[in-house]
């Protein structure tokens, strides 16, 4: 997702979020009709990953829309935003319904004792509460859709020390009538309603943010209520709107957004969406929309970016650091610089045969110089760490350094390797150190490829992605000018799991009409997960957890090995992995350009936007999107397209 700004005003656009055309595997899971803080049935999600900001995971809490089963969720491409933002997914099914089984945002008291207000209230506490879980209290969200959209916006506003901000899509204003839902709009004071739903709590909403969206092809809710909303919760939060419209975009679809001062509260038009959380790319279920941007990835994002509870204090930052000796002593200098305040002091730390530090400030422009006492001869690790007035440590800084004689000749030496795996991605890091102090290279070897290693200091990481699933290993080597060079190996499991509906499996490619039958007695339209497994040769094949339903051998999605390949971070760039629902395809890659390649029939071509038909409804005729190439075999032809933006498809394999 893309975001583009015609707004003059500094300041005033979020980061970009991941550019178009990149991926994710979903490495977290879903655990279904769990009964939890006070709900007989949550659907939850939990990702391997964690939030950029704060301390752990955040927690999105949505409501289902009415008539609306929580299950339509599995398939709303949630886990996308999960993983990429490091937020757990808590879907709950109301408690106490009203009218075609709604959240019954219209009646009854609105405390923090009932109902389902209780229940969401206690349901948050208790995910976040909860240290298994990993989760931020500083970072719970609510969200949800019409009738749940109005309940999650008062909920927010009856507990806003609970919820840091809320994702309201197409919801009626709180307070509102029933008739007010499917009939003209009702005005409603939000600021004031708001503001006595809170009570005494009122003075957390200085810390509380809010996105209100609105599909544009809504004729179901009045689109009114997405201004008075977001006009509402500004006159809560007291800030006013800025200059200005910003566009987001995935591939063709897109929303524009206006802010308010601060970011405190973003109004957003789902172009092209109808009455249905717009899910993005492949997305599908009742009432919701593949049309639109995913808004949950959106939500992920401007909670990173405005959330004003989480301490982003990160301490000073060193850079330019030089560390030499001077007979017995070693000297270290650099520069340390805080962003958002000063530099107290600077901390080095000699530790070798024994352990000694000393401590600096800087000069005005950051600039430091440290002594140490003198020292017996040896290898020390020099550690540099930086203080600045709040008392935040910034990253510290490590490198050997020798006092007196150099030793024989020695290979470096590994210690502390580990692997964390995330979804298809894998990150090895650890410490070499060179009592010679001669360290050459830093290579980690993984099934597809070798990585040359990042080293500052002692600390060593390298990624790399695309490997296939399963149970693997990477070796990594350090070799010195002399070429002695030593190794370690360690262990990791890949996800290549991807979880979506049967027909959307067969999409992809994971799975083909073969099995068919055993798969459709078993899930039916539901959302299942399909796990990738080695058939040797280089080549996978996709099953469900007790391989009842499998699919044909395919090309492991890792792509083959041997060759040398380069980390892909997990921001930015292009990914060559599939997501859960836009179709599993392999990806190669020529001058640094990513191309992704999908083979499946016409019309599952067409479904996920790769495609479009012309011509009898009976017999159509199929064409690649954005090239208009004819693919052969109408309905049920078996055609391969590639595309190296995600946008424009060719006919054939990548090149």
């Amino acid at each position: 997702m893309i975001k583009t700004s015609t707004s003059k005003l500094l300041g005033a656009s979020l980061s970009a979020l991941l550019a178009v055309g990149a991926t994710h595997s979903h490495a977290g899971s879903w655990q279904q009709n769990v009964s939890i803080g006070g709900f007989n049935k949550v659907h939850i999600y939990t990702p391997d990953s964690s939030s950029p900001i704060g301390d752990g995971k955040s927690l999105l809490v949505v409501l289902h829309g009415c008539t609306q089963s929580i299950d339509a969720y599995l398939t709303a491409n949630l886990e996308a935003a999960a993983e990429e933002y490091g937020m757990v997914i808590a879907v709950p099914d109301a408690m106490n319904k009203a009218g075609f089984s709604c959240w019954s945002y219209w009646q009854g008291a609105k405390s923090r004792t009932s109902g389902d207000y209780k229940n969401l209230i206690t349901l948050a506490n208790t995910m976040s509460g909860d240290a298994n879980r990993g989760i931020d209290p500083d970072q719970v969200y609510i969200s949800g859709l019409s009738s749940g959209a109005a309940f999650a916006n008062t909920t927010a506003c009856i507990a806003p020390d609970v919820f840091a901000g809320m994702g309201i899509s197409a919801g009626p204003s709180i307070g509102t009538s029933s008739n007010g839902a499917i009939g003209s709009c009702e005005t409603a004071n939000v600021t004031s309603r708001c503001n006595s739903y809170a009570g005494s709590y009122a003075s957390n909403f200085d810390t509380q943010i809010a996105s209100i969206a609105h599909g544009t092809s809504d004729t179901t809710v009045d689109d009114c209520y997405n201004t008075q909303n977001a006009e509402g919760m500004a006159g809560v939060y007291n800030v006013d709107e800025l200059p200005g419209t910003n566009t987001f975009s995935e591939g063709s679809r897109t929303a524009t957004e206006t802010l308010w001062q601060d970011g405190r509260v973003s109004m957003l038009w789902l172009n092209g969406v109808d009455h249905s959380w717009s899910g993005g790319q492949g997305a599908s279920g009742s009432y919701v929309s593949g049309a639109g941007v995913n808004y949950a990835r959106y939500l992920g994002d401007y909670f990173i970016e405005h959330n004003k509870r989480v301490d982003r204090n990160s301490g000073p930052e060193l850079s330019n650091i030089t560390v030499s000796t001077s007979g017995s002593q070693i000297l270290v200098s650099g520069t340390a610089t805080d962003i958002e305040g000063s530099v107290q002091s600077v901390t080095a730390e000699f530790s070798g045969s024994t352990t000694d530090s000393v401590s600096g400030g800087t000069d005005a422009s950051g600039f430091f110089t440290l002594t140490s006492p003198s020292l017996a001869d040896g290898l020390y690790a020099v550690t540099v760490t930086a203080t600045d007035n709040e008392g935040a440590a910034g990253e510290a800084y490590t490198e050997t350094q020798r006092v007196g004689p150099e030793p024989p000749p020695a290979a470096p030496e590994l210690s502390g390797v580990s692997a964390q795996a995330n979804g298809q991605c894998v990150s090895v890091t650890g410490t070499v150190v060179d009592q010679n102090q001669d360290l050459d290279t830093v290579e980690v070897a993984f099934s597809n490829g070798t990585v040359p290693a990042s080293v500052v200091g002692t600390a060593f990481s390298a990624e790399q992605c695309n490997l296939p699933g399963g149970a693997g290993s990477a070796t990594v080597t350090a070799t010195d000018l002399t070429d002695l060079s030593s190794t370690e190996t360690v262990a990791f499991v890949a996800d290549a799991g991807v979880t979506a509906t049967l027909d959307q499996h067969i999409s992809a490619g994971r799975l083909d009409y073969t099995n068919y039958a055993n798969c459709y007695l078993e899930y039916s339209t539901a959302a299942f997960r399909l796990n990738e497994v080695s058939a040797g040769g280089g080549q996978c094949l996709w099953q469900d957890d007790d391989a009842s339903c499998t699919g044909p051998q395919v090309s492991c999605s890792g792509g083959s090995g041997g060759g040398s390949g380069s980390g892909s971070g997990s921001s930015g760039g292009s990914s060559s992995s599939s997501s859960s629902s836009g179709g599993s395809g392999s990806g190669s890659s020529s001058g640094g350009e990513s191309c992704t390649e999908h083979a499946t029939y016409n019309y599952y071509q067409k479904t996920a936007g790769r495609a479009y038909s012309t011509g009898n409804a009976m017999a159509p005729d199929y064409f690649a999107q954005g090239t208009d190439t004819p693919m052969p075999g109408s309905t049920w032809g078996l055609n391969t397209l590639h595309s190296t933006d995600g946008t424009s498809w060719s006919l054939g394999s990548c090149p």
